[in-house]
């Protein structure tokens, strides 16, 4: 710290004064910096203390951060994402059997799922590029808080948890599967993925009846004929 006597002070005080007359356009912090340098000794300051100090803030420059979360929530989030046409999300109990019965003989493969369910996000990717390899397998997405009551008719108590149907033969297989196991379901696919012939639709799936369906699209079909 410097000692200067009083008059230096006032001095300095009124030369300051009459500069910031002459310049309107100098910023409060250019202010603040002449000031502190008016009282200092300008030999022991280092070169570059002005900048540093007038613009210091500007560093943490607020739009930036803005930017970046806008561009995050811009992102679908992992359980949005699907592979292709052949993987759906289900909202419902009505929308999950209208696409069982409408499969016909295409294999079917379900994922019940949660979005707070780690091994669930993990495994994701790999059964993403599973549906892209077989794009005449339809996968089906099931988000487990949002169809509870229709999960536990179907007896989904662990997550991820997998179900694959065909045609009249109903459920074929039901497994827990981890991203480590996931071989599992490349064997069932393996297993069930043949080619065979129809011998009609399926009359059930667990706790769920799939006739209503099949009763009301006869009924259309007759009404439409007469």
């Amino acid at each position: 710290v410097i000692r200067l006597p009083f008059n230096s002070l006032r001095f300095s005080s009124s030369l300051l004064t009459s500069l910031n007359s002459l310049q309107p356009s100098v910023t409060p912090n250019q202010r603040l910096c002449k000031k502190i340098l008016s009282v200092s000794d300008s030999s022991t300051a280092p070169a570059d203390f002005v900048p540093r100090f007038a613009f210091a803030s500007r560093k943490q420059s607020l739009p930036f951060k803005v930017h970046a979360k806008i561009a995050e929530t811009d992102q679908p989030k992992w359980w949005e994402k699907n592979a292709g046409p052949n993987m759906i999300d289900i909202h419902s109990t009505q929308e999950f059997l209208s696409y069982l019965s409408q499969a016909g003989e295409r294999l079917v493969i379900v994922e019940f799922y949660g979005t707070w369910c780690a091994s669930c996000r993990a495994l994701f990717p790999k059964l993403c590029k599973t549906a892209q390899e077989h794009p005449e397998i339809l996968f089906l997405k099931v988000n487990f808080d949002e169809n509870k009551p229709m999960c536990k008719n179907l007896n989904v108590k662990v997550l991820p948890f997998f179900h694959f149907y065909r045609g009249a033969d109903g459920q074929l297989e039901s497994f827990s599967c981890s991203l480590a196991k996931f071989q599992k379901i490349k064997d069932a696919i393996q297993t069930h993925n043949t080619a065979r012939c129809s011998i009609g639709p399926p009359i059930g799936v667990g706790g769920l009846n799939l006739e209503p369906l099949s009763a009301s699209k006869d009924k259309q079909v007759e009404s439409s004929s007469t």
